[in-house]
């Protein structure tokens, strides 16, 4: 059974003649950085993470970029995602991280999904359900190495193997603490670990590769590649150039243009005074929409920044609900006016810039990307 298309289109002339914000989705970028991790994986099969709505870039649409290019195996958070997936995936091999939630067995069942099981009151509750068929678990057992976040205990591997004699779980995993970071003692630590664990369950697929991992020395891929945000242009090697393709564009439209003298102020509680006959624009955008009020910035404090008409453009003042000052001075005047966009991610900007400008991740910076904005998707293939 193949994949349901989903509906993805363009908005229309007059959506986005109404908006004030545009999330511009390469899909074919997403495609090509995918191709590309599983490339790198020495024969692993490459699955995708597309939580949290497809790392904000709509999960739907992700997923059905992917799975034109063979990715079969999906990971999502909680229940309620992997529900929405296979409705529009009627073959996709779903993995639901949180596991299976106190009374709430029927549901994954009743979607076919499998739970990342990571202890034994989980576990109990899955046998009990009888879900199991011809010796397979239809489970993933998820065994902690050291974040101490979720897992079955490392020690706890040959009684696990033990209780569920005779029914194979499709998937063993892990999850590195700091696999963004070469030569981590950590990273050989969990994988000295994790071989360990692999012992207790012969002939089960294993995983413990995210992003960064598959960059790292030690190649720590086995059989299954769980990549995230590389596959949405996030820099899985910050100690290097950024090795995958940006995905997306975020724009926000001028709504007015002002002139300023000396000693003026700007936004919420004057975080910023004009040292200087200063140009500004205000931008249809705020931290309703998912950029971080820490992209703020005063005269001493260095916040966000726009690219516009080739020149980079500080944000000035508080970041508010639904808008963003920024400084035009030094822009081309005659190049800008009301109605014009700017870019805040994109080529010029990166999820990378942005986050350490706002003194976050660029994790966050996606996952909060908001849902004012019209959206639209490209893919030529």
């Amino acid at each position: 059974m193949h994949a349901v298309t989903p509906n993805i289109t363009a908005p229309t002339a007059q959506e986005t003649s109404g908006a004030s914000a545009r999330l511009t989705i390469d899909l074919q970028a997403v495609q090509d950085n995918w191709l590309k991790l599983a490339s790198l994986g020495e024969g692993a099969t490459c699955g995708a993470v597309v939580k949290a709505n497809g790392y904000g870039l709509g999960c739907e649409a992700v997923m059905q970029a992917l799975f034109e290019v063979g990715c079969r195996i999906f990971f999502v958070a909680t229940i309620a995602e992997g529900e929405a997936a296979r409705k529009a995936f009627p073959s996709a091999q779903l993995y639901v991280f949180d596991g299976v939630i106190t009374g709430g067995v029927e549901r994954p069942i009743s979607a076919q999904l499998e739970p990342v099981i990571g202890s034994l009151e989980e576990l109990e509750d899955w046998l009990a359900s009888g879900y199991q068929d011809k010796g397979k678990l239809k489970a993933a057992l998820h065994f902690d190495t050291g974040m101490n976040r979720l897992g079955f205990s490392s020690t706890e591997a040959e009684k696990i193997a033990a209780k569920i004699q005779g029914y194979a779980p499709s998937l063993i995993m892990s999850h590195f603490i700091s696999s963004q970071i070469q030569g981590s003692l950590l990273n050989k630590q969990q994988i000295s670990s994790f071989n360990q664990i692999c012992q207790s369950f012969p002939g089960v697929p294993a995983s413990m590769a995210n992003s960064s991992a598959i960059f790292m020395q030690e190649k720590p891929f086995y059989d299954v590649l769980r990549p995230g945000y590389a596959l949405y242009g996030g820099n899985p090697t910050p100690f290097a150039p950024n090795p995958m393709r940006n995905a997306l564009k975020l724009e926000a439209r001028i709504l007015k243009i002002r002139d300023l003298a000396p000693g003026e102020t700007v936004g919420y509680d004057a975080l910023w005074t004009a040292q200087r006959p200063s140009r500004i624009a205000t931008l249809g955008i705020g931290y309703a929409d998912g950029v971080h009020i820490s992209a703020s910035a005063g005269n001493t404090q260095i916040g966000g920044e726009a690219y516009v008409a080739g020149v980079f453009c500080p944000f000035i003042g508080r970041v508010s609900m639904d808008y963003i000052i920024i400084d035009i001075t030094n822009t081309p005047h005659n190049l800008l006016k009301r109605g014009d966009w700017v870019e805040l991610l994109g080529e010029s900007i990166t999820i990378d810039d942005l986050a350490k400008r706002s003194g976050v991740i660029g994790y966050e910076v996606l996952t909060r990307l908001g849902m004012r904005y019209v959206r639209r998707y490209l893919k030529q293939r």
